[in-house]
């Protein structure tokens, strides 16, 4: 057989963006960087530069790339049954729910499986309303969940503006905790009393659910004051709501602890996840629920279904993303690595004028610009850029560094398998692109 002639950078880039749609992008000027290979926390693109990911790609490669575990288990399962009916029963499926059962938080032992987030919170919207039989959704506006009808509906940061066909879904927004920079935050008195306030004005007997990221992520990895996520719980309880926790981004790991709510010892309801499930070597997300909830299908029909729910390589990758988490205690790692995290951000913000905030927690990270240190005058507008913000993302790249860049934040959100010695390599591209923003600020 006549061996296929590899592609040039150029050609990629160019074939990809003729016959392919990009995410959340005006096609015209973009330039994808042409990738042809990963390991651990670096990719390299088709010619030949090495990048730091210091994004986990989009929040979501936790154990790092070209991890040997999981690529064999997905071989291992591709070999022997690469995909069969949801219908069926596997080996596979009935491993990881096990496995899902021990890990998630207090008594959540039974998922339904998904593609990915989106459609993992999609499901936990129509579940709560079902179980609940009422038809409004909690949700806040610095927020992310999705670009599915319902998932999109529910978020709260402007890419729902653009989806809001036909009104916004029975979804009720409040605010958050955290009202910006130049605000900050709420003490958990006021923010629960808002909550509670916005329950009385809409009904509590109309209210399915609050969904909520325990701490929001690309609306600024918001790690809300102890005591906020334990109140909501306690409200939605008097009040028969239940509590949606989105940990699609937060989960596996990320914050340092197996998941979010852990740090503050609170048992949702509902849990979604994707991402660092399977380290996204592969797509899956699940929707765990808890005996209360689960119980409800068992005498009631659960109209819902997906042709790949349980898919037998996605369960695989996730078992093999779990046993490697587990095997080099990553997430250990990411609460070790996080307080190295949390020491360069006080040093960034220690050497640049233009750093007005800085919050972590594990590898969960981001440095807030502003260019005035007294008004924190943000370095972008809300929803929007400047030519600083843009100079800035353009000199990460030219540094060699992979990172999410928006409105005026930059996310620190490394693979959990990274070393003291590589986020200092991340210190140093930072430390040099956050001089464009030092310029900018007004004396």
């Amino acid at each position: 057989m006549e061996a296929v002639k590899a592609l040039s950078a150029e050609e990629i880039t160019e074939l990809c963006l003729r016959h392919t749609l990009y995410d959340w992008s005006a096609q015209s000027g973009l330039k994808p960087l042409a990738v042809t290979g990963a390991s651990g926390v670096h990719f390299q693109t088709a010619d030949g530069r090495r990048f730091l990911d210091f994004n986990s790609q989009l929040m979501c490669v936790n154990a790092g790339h070209g991890d040997r575990r999981i690529i064999d288990a997905i071989k291992r399962q591709a070999e022997q049954l690469p995909y069969i009916s949801p219908f069926m029963a596997t080996e596979v499926r009935a491993r990881l729910g096990a496995k899902l059962a021990e890990l998630l938080p207090g008594d959540i032992d039974k998922v339904f499986f998904t593609l990915g987030g989106a459609d993992a919170n999609e499901n936990a919207i129509k579940i709560a309303r079902v179980v609940t039989g009422r038809q409004k959704i909690l949700a806040r506006y610095r927020s992310y969940h999705g670009s599915t009808a319902g998932a999109v509906a529910a978020t709260g940061d402007p890419r729902r503006w653009p989806n809001e066909f036909g009104g916004g879904g029975g979804v009720v927004h409040l605010l958050d905790p955290y009202h910006g920079i130049q605000r900050g935050w709420d003490t958990v008195e006021e923010s629960l009393a808002g909550l509670e306030e916005t329950i009385q004005l809409e009904g509590p007997s109309t209210i399915a659910a609050f969904i909520l990221e325990p701490i929001p992520g690309t609306n600024g990895i918001l790690v809300p004051p102890d005591g906020y996520l334990q109140g909501v719980r306690a409200i939605c309880d008097r009040h028969g709501i239940l509590m949606i926790c989105d940990e699609v981004m937060t989960g596996f790991g990320r914050t340092g602890r197996w998941f979010a709510v852990d740090h503050w010892g609170v048992v949702p309801d509902m849990i979604t996840m994707a991402k660092g499930l399977t380290s996204s070597y592969v797509p899956l997300g699940a929707v765990g629920m808890r005996p209360a909830v689960a119980a409800y299908f068992e005498d009631h029909v659960f109209y819902g279904g997906l042709t790949y729910n349980s898919h037998p390589l996605g369960c695989a990758a996730a078992l093999g993303a779990i046993q490697a988490y587990e095997e080099d205690d990553m997430v250990g790692n990411s609460r070790r690595m996080g307080e190295v995290l949390s020491r360069i951000h006080r040093r960034l913000g220690e050497r640049h004028p233009c750093v007005g905030a800085a919050r972590s927690i594990g590898l969960f990270g981001c440095l807030e610009l502003v260019r005035d240190r007294q008004t924190l005058e943000p370095l972008a507008p809300f929803n929007g850029t400047s030519p600083e913000m843009k100079a800035i993302a353009a000199a990460v790249v030219e540094g060699r560094m992979h990172t999410f860049v928006r409105w005026n934040t930059v996310m620190t959100n490394p693979p959990l398998c990274i070393t003291e010695a590589e986020l200092e390599e991340g210190y140093e591209i930072l430390d040099s692109a956050l001089e464009i923003g030092d310029r900018a600020v007004r004396d």
